[in-house]
């Protein structure tokens, strides 16, 4: 018998349009990159539509090649926003029914227009199937079940469609259509399979409520024009006969149990559905309409399929109501009040998921055409997912680091594996070199001794020194012969007291003296730690130049052991084997063997460490390489909303790593346990205990050995800087005493200079009031030739005397000219002339001008810091008093002065640069000199004179108790170490020249009258 004629859906037809330019247009636009990058994945996008467009309904590849555009929409619509307001492509599709054209702007529109066609090809290729084989069936079967699923998702996704053949009547109607047909291809084969009667009846009576469901609907379209008027004689026919085909099996069930009456009233109803399905298929056309998709045989063979089934209806029918005459004789029940066949769904739509289930999507898809371009949505999933990963990679971390933790710290507190190197070996091991020891020998090599430094220091100790005592015996000396004159001439002699004026020298010279000597102290610890350490120093440097640390470091160990190892009469004891060697027979394990069981667990353990760091290693690889953007952005639709779920679903992947690495953690913990108890055991062996004490022993002589070196080590460093700091300090302080010294020199000489203006003065004023006298006394001697002459050979010797004078006072050495006589001058010099003072070298800059007096200005010395940044012109220029002459640009002028007896002025204010200080002691500042303070005076300093800075008294540091030889703590001893006012020195100065010795130069002046 021919098959039964099955309905296919037809295809709808669209419009070519262009992909290209509108893409490139909003790539340019929106996504702000070259669109010339994606020239070719807009040409694939568009040659896909255009495959799309020539598929046939029949075709597995055509099939492919729509779900291969649809996946590509999808992918598409996740970067692009194709719609009215965006991207505007106008898609043209004409209904598949009534050929309507509709265009529409929507992405939505092409991807249900696309999808009707698959499932139009599926069921089209469903109904193509020859089912004489089994092959055959099971295509059809699955075919019309995934387009009824392809329908129902485009009932489910797309609302509101704008063509007739999408709205969700019509696909309704296919679904059912679909599905009935998808139902009947399972009931012939159960039919051809001989199932049970009741089995049967349920199947059919189930494509009968399809088909029912689906004439229903289509009678509202008749009018319409959607469906062709050939499917509904089809759908209506096989309404009927599948209902009929059901009350015969269930009939066929009904008198199989006994109940023929009921049998017979069902065979009565079957025979009226056969009758109307009769009557539907006899009005199928002889020439069905193309657009059918049915063949002119349809309408024949449906009319077989109909008249065979009644045949069978009325043959049962006939014999039943016989047997029931004569035999049964059971009542016939109405048809009202029969029960209706009961049913089973044996076809259901397929999701388009399991489309292609069991095959490999990407084959059909293909590659993401614009991979390159990723969604921003599923940019921030995949940012959350890698932060979950992240999560589970720490916790797996730490898990794996307190683990290895636990682990280290059990074989810390057992001393593992170095104690079993100690039982193994004995006592073989303790000679071997220690690498600090090694280094500490490598850093002394090289060095140079310290005693030729010590010499350097000691050398520019004593300049300081020198200078300093010449500074104070000049001072001395000026002061000496002020004082003289002053006895000589009384109240003539106006020139200041130079103890007035050089407090602030001397009160440099003394603080410079107590830094030198506080220093002193420190070069003395240096210098005794030099001598405590030098030994060691030499056999470090010469262990390191040579390479034989070890050689020095075994014989300070043997001379240790030595003092150690001998008993108290003096003997040695005897060399010591290892635990291996000794043997008791205790009926126990000997050591070794214990030995070995801890080793064995020991490996055990590096064993598993070395596997959870490789498991950790695989998991943070698969970590890292675990990338769900694809996946994301196929599901994008239906993980939106659910991405804790899809975590949930995707972070199990990483379960066997993480269960190994706990299975890794439970391994440890029992061979830790395992491990305490052997080795608690080995320990409290006696011999054990023995070589414990001895290793201690030992080890306490390795100790000693490195702590007296160590000491040595620091030692050095500790010398090293002190003496770089102590060279510094000297240098610093040689500079700024020979600026004392400088000082010092240019006020000597702005002294005698002042008092050789005053004694010319004095001389001359008595050699005018002896001139007046002898006029008045003898007028006729005015005339008189021979008694000028007298006078002027008088001034021409006083003039030779003052010019001798000052030879004697003078610091310098004579010029080659100095004995020369002078010239004769008839004239007086004038009152106000300024004598040069520094002719012998270049004018020294000018030192700033102040008033007469400073009242409140201290002239001892103050700290160095207050006086950083000073220089001449730091200080506003001060205005001489009212009546007292203008300064002059070449220094002090005492004649400046002439209706006032000139007197010294104090010295005026000092800038100082910076001071060294001893070294160690370098935030410390100067206290004032005892008995400074501020002066009143009319003293202008003069050119050149360029003041030391005072030496801040030092801070007072302490030293550390030291037990034993001592050495210096810190850089050198200087840094912090010690006291300096607590360890001062005698003063290396040496002795003063006394006043009124024979070396005074002023001697001479006691035969002037």
């Amino acid at each position: 018998m021919a098959q039964s004629p099955m309905l296919s859906c037809p295809l709808k037809q669209t419009n070519e349009i262009d992909w290209i330019q509108p893409l490139k247009d909003y790539i340019r636009q929106s996504n702000g990159e070259d669109p010339e990058r994606y020239n070719q994945e807009c040409a694939t996008l568009n040659r896909l539509r255009q495959d799309m467009r020539g598929v046939g309904k029949d075709s597995a590849i055509g099939r492919d090649l729509l779900y291969r555009y649809y996946s590509q929409l999808e992918l598409l619509d996740l970067r692009f926003p194709i719609d009215d307001n965006h991207i505007k492509i106008s898609f043209t599709w004409y209904d598949a029914f009534t050929h309507a054209s509709t265009s529409q702007f929507s992405l939505a529109f092409e991807k249900a227009s696309i999808i009707f066609n698959i499932s139009a090809i599926l069921c089209c290729h469903a109904a193509n199937q020859s089912r004489a084989d089994d092959t055959g069936l099971k295509t059809a079967y699955h075919s019309f079940q995934a387009s009824a699923g392809m329908f129902t998702y485009i009932n489910k996704n797309f609302l509101h469609p704008p063509s007739t053949d999408l709205k969700e009547d019509t696909i309704k109607t296919l679904i059912n259509v679909t599905l009935a047909q998808a139902q009947e291809v399972f009931f012939e084969k159960q039919v051809a399979d001989q199932r049970k009667p009741g089995l049967l009846a349920k199947l059919a009576g189930q494509a009968a409520y399809l088909y029912s469901q689906a004439a229903e609907i289509m009678q509202n379209f008749v009018e319409k024009n959607v469906f062709d008027k050939v499917w509904t004689v089809v759908v209506q026919t096989k309404a009927a006969h599948m209902g009929s085909v059901a009350s015969y099996y269930q009939a066929v069930a009904d008198s199989e149990s006994g109940s023929y009456g009921i049998a017979i009233a069902r065979l009565q109803m079957a025979d009226k559905q056969s009758a109307t399905a009769l009557s539907w298929a006899k009005t199928f056309p002889s020439s069905p309409p193309a657009t059918s998709s049915l063949t002119a045989e349809a309408g024949p063979n449906l009319v077989d399929l109909v008249k065979h089934n009644q045949t069978n209806v009325q043959a049962l029918l006939a014999t039943m109501v016989k047997d029931n005459d004569f035999i049964y004789h059971q009542p016939v029940p109405n048809e009202a009040g029969l029960s209706p066949v009961a049913r089973v769904a044996a076809a259901k739509a397929i999701p388009v998921s399991e489309l292609y289930q069991g095959q490999d999507i990407t084959e059909i898809t293909g590659p993401d055409i614009f991979k390159k371009l990723v969604p921003e949505k599923v940019t921030q999933i995949a940012s959350i997912y890698s932060e979950e990963k992240d999560k589970l990679l720490r916790a797996e971390t730490e898990k794996a680091e307190t683990a290895r933790s636990e682990l280290a710290a059990s074989l810390l507190s057992l001393d593992l594996p170095g104690s079993l190197d100690v039982l193994k070996g004995g006592m073989n091991q303790d000679m071997s070199v220690d690498s600090e020891f090694r280094r500490w020998c490598s850093e002394l090599a090289g060095h140079s001794p310290f005693r030729r430094a010590f010499d350097e220091l000691q050398e520019r100790k004593l300049e300081v020194l020198s200078q300093l005592d010449e500074c104070s015996k000049q001072l001395d000396l000026e002061e000496s012969v002020c004082e003289k004159m002053r006895s000589k001439y009384g109240a003539d002699w106006g020139q200041q007291p130079s103890s007035r004026l050089n407090t602030t020298l001397r009160g440099d010279v003394r603080s410079y003296r107590d830094t030198i000597n506080e220093a002193s102290a420190s070069d003395s610890q240096l210098s005794s730690t030099f001598r405590q350490y030098d030994s060691d120093f030499d056999e470090m440097r010469s262990a390191g130049e040579t390479d034989e640390a070890d050689v020095l470091f075994q014989r300070a160990l043997i001379k240790v052991r030595s003092k150690h190892s001998k008993g108290k009469d003096g003997a040695t004891s005897p060399a010591e084997g290892t635990l291996l060697d000794d043997v008791y027979d205790e009926g126990r394990a000997s050591v070794a063997e214990q030995i070995a069981k801890v080793e064995v667990i020991l490996k055990k353990l590096n064993l598993v460490d070395r596997e959870r760091s490789q498991l950790l290693t695989d998991l943070k690889a698969a970590i890292h390489a675990d990338d769900i953007t694809e996946f994301l952005i196929l599901n994008l639709k239906s993980i939106v909303g659910q991405e804790t779920e899809c975590f949930k679903k995707q972070l199990p992947k990483f379960l066997p790593y993480q269960n190994i690495l706990v299975q890794a953690n439970h391994k440890q913990s029992s061979l830790i346990k395992e491990l305490n108890k052997l080795y608690d055991d080995l320990r409290r062996d006696k011999r054990v205990q023995s070589e414990k004490l001895k290793w201690e022993s030992i080890t306490r002589q390795r100790n000693s050995v490195l702590a007296r070196y160590k000491k040595v080590y620091e030692a050095f460093h500790g010398l090293s800087s002190g003496i770089k700091q102590a060279r510094t300090f000297y240098k610093e302080m040689c500079e700024n005493v020979d600026s004392l010294r400088k000082n010092v020199e240019t006020f000597i000489n702005n002294r005698r200079s002042e008092g050789a203006q005053l004694l010319s003065q004095i001389e001359r004023e008595k050699g005018v009031g002896n001139s007046a006298d002898g006029l008045r006394r003898n007028p006729d001697s005015f005339n008189n030739r021979d008694q000028s002459s007298g006078v002027s050979e008088q001034e021409d010797r006083e003039r030779e005397k003052l010019r001798q004078l000052m030879e004697r006072l003078s610091t310098e050495p004579p010029s080659a000219g100095s004995t020369k006589p002078p010239s004769k001058v008839k004239s007086p010099p004038p009152a106000v002339q300024t004598p040069a003072y520094g002719t012998t070298g270049p004018s020294p800059k000018p030192s700033p001008r102040y008033p007469p007096t400073l009242p409140g200005v201290s002239h001892s010395p103050a700290p160095y810091g207050q006086y950083m940044g000073g220089g001449p012109g730091a200080y506003p220029a001060q205005h001489f008093q009212q009546g007292a002459a203008a300064p002059l640009s070449d220094g002090y002028n005492p004649m400046a002065y002439p209706y006032q007896t000139p007197v010294s002025p104090p010295p005026n204010r000092q800038f100082f640069s910076q001071t060294p200080v001893p070294y160690g002691s370098y935030s410390n500042s100067g206290t004032p000199a005892p008995g400074a303070g501020p002066q009143p005076s009319h003293y202008m300093a003069a050119q050149g004179y360029i003041p030391p800075p005072p030496p801040p008294r030092p801070q007072q540091t302490t030293y550390p108790p030291t037990a034993g030889p001592t050495y210096a703590s810190g850089p050198g001893g200087y840094a912090q170490s010690r006291p300096y006012g607590h360890h001062k020195t005698p003063s290396q100065s040496q002795p003063q020249s006394q006043p009124g010795s024979s070396a005074d130069p002023w001697a001479g002046l006691n035969a002037w009258k």
